[in-house]
């Protein structure tokens, strides 16, 4: 099942090369979306009917925390993939983009989907290969549309994104320095399953070191501040599906990859001092966010410093710790992918529409966009945590667990970043939603396709709010296992 979930985008891909019109290619993409969404279901099925799946002479695995993973890369790469046909065919009805570079989008596209879910299914050290693939991938969907800003945006994330992961591979060879010690100089020595057995018997010294080379590394890739630089210009100047992924998936992605080698950290040196490090990177990129936020001039780059926030308090419901605070950053990952997604769907029609990206020349979007406006409320409300949607309640949980760990400084300090994120949010939000549209503005939606990928993403937001289903639940608390 796993080499069938990798294998779909690739055929995917591989066929959208060969097409030669829009319908074609848009159908290839459709059909292939759809498998690999059943695929990743079919595989999470497995995994929690089965136990972990071992695969490829152990170089591919699925776990909870793998298939979880899986979950939120299919989910969101479908909805996607049919917002894709809206947004870049107005596109390419305004001649913005012609078939060859029609073409291409949709073959990086499936290529991402591949790199990402190769993360979450990859069963040794080599996910830094993995994570290594989506950035060469993401970055040259960042340059289709060949503006001068989004050449500087692609590489300034190649360029960032590089430094960082080099010293993500430091702390990889480290900790299978230490894992020699144990387990002699075998494949096993790469392998999670390996790895975690043995955890508690590794060198604690080489350990912390090797920890913050990866919370340094993956902490880049996954938006955390200070090393958050490159988020803001990738994510404005990225095709708008491509901002969904880069911000809902692949900064899940790198997390992913701070979380796996915190569970193997933690056992060698105590739950003390990875928590203390995630927890303090965590508050900074709330503190970071907040101005940004508040003082904001771009929609898209608005989103992008949420997506930092968001990282952030991921990251402090790891560093809270107990079954509450991991509960609750696994719980958020799923929450921010789904939100997150929506609000960037709703600033793609918003684009489109008014071929503007800076929030003073927008207004009135629930006049002349009747359906995509009271969506965007939704989800600005959402996405600042507002109840009762489903960001309030994994962030109710984390701020919860804070407390009940005993971290009160951190905990109110959090709440506060929330509070002022809160109102800079909603302010700017606001000044787009209502009012008066501009002059030369009609009234109408720009794609069905569009309305119909944001309406999937929304049931997810209102739903999750007041009610998580019990097979969804006990998929989180395996997860939660596998972390602690």
């Amino acid at each position: 099942m796993i080499e069938y979930l990798l294998l779909a985008p690739i055929l995917t891909s591989v066929i959208c090369f060969f097409t030669k019109t829009r319908k074609q290619v848009e159908t290839v993409s459709v059909i292939g979306s759809i498998a690999t969404l059943a695929l990743g279901l079919a595989l999470v099925n497995d995994v929690f009917k089965y136990g972990t799946i071992v695969t490829w002479q152990n170089a591919l695995f699925a776990d909870a925390f793998s298939a979880f993973i899986v979950l939120i890369v299919s989910i969101v790469g479908f909805v996607a993939s049919f917002y894709s046909i809206g947004y870049m065919g107005h596109e390419f009805d305004r001649s913005i983009m012609d078939i060859k570079r029609l073409r291409m989008y949709y073959v990086l596209f499936h290529l991402f989907m591949f790199t990402m879910l190769l993360v979450g299914v990859t069963n040794n050290l080599g996910l830094w290969i993995a994570i290594e693939m989506t950035t060469l991938v993401s970055a040259l969907l960042m340059i289709l549309y060949s503006r001068k800003s989004s050449v500087e945006a692609a590489w300034k994330y190649m360029i960032i994104c590089t430094v960082g992961i080099t010293f993500a591979l430091f702390g990889t060879i480290l900790t299978y320095y230490a894992a020699v010690k144990i387990l002699g100089e075998t494949g096993d020595a790469l392998n999670w399953t390996s790895l975690i057995a043995v955890a508690d018997r590794f060198d604690p010294t080489i350990m912390k070191l090797a920890f913050i080379f990866i919370l340094i590394g993956y902490g880049t890739k996954a938006g955390l501040a200070p090393m958050h630089t490159w988020l803001p210009d990738a994510h404005s100047e990225a095709p708008t599906p491509v901002s969904a992924l880069l911000s809902g998936v692949l900064l899940n992605c790198a997390m992913y990859g701070i979380i796996r080698f915190y569970a193997i950290a933690t056992k060698s040196v105590g739950v003390g001092f990875t928590s203390n490090l995630l927890i303090i990177f965590g508050l900074l990129s709330l503190g970071i966010a907040v101005p940004f936020i508040i003082l904001q001039e771009d929609y898209k780059r608005l989103l992008a410093y949420s997506s930092v926030e968001h990282m952030g308090i991921v990251a402090l419901g790891i560093g809270f710790g107990g079954v509450y605070g991991i509960f609750g950053a696994i719980l958020h990952m799923f929450n921010h992918a789904m939100t997150k997604s929506l609000m960037f769907f709703g600033a793609g029609n918003v684009l489109l529409k008014y071929e503007t990206k800076e929030i003073d020349k927008v207004s009135g979007i629930v006049k002349s966009m009747p359906v995509t406006g009271p969506m965007l409320i939704i989800g600005a409300l959402a996405i600042t945590g507002s109840p009762p949607f489903s960001i309030f309640l994994s962030e109710f949980t984390i701020l919860a667990a804070g407390f009940l760990q005993g971290h009160y400084v951190s905990s109110v300090l959090f709440l506060l970043f929330l509070i002022m994120i809160f109102a800079g949010f909603f302010n700017n939000i606001s000044k787009m939603v209502f009012g008066t549209p501009k002059p030369g503005i009609t009234k109408g939606e720009v794609s069905r396709w569009t309305l119909a990928a944001m309406s999937i993403l929304i049931v997810f937001v209102i739903v999750l709010g007041v009610y998580i289903p019990p097979f969804f639940y006990d998929m989180i608390m395996k997860v939660v296992e596998v972390v602690r």
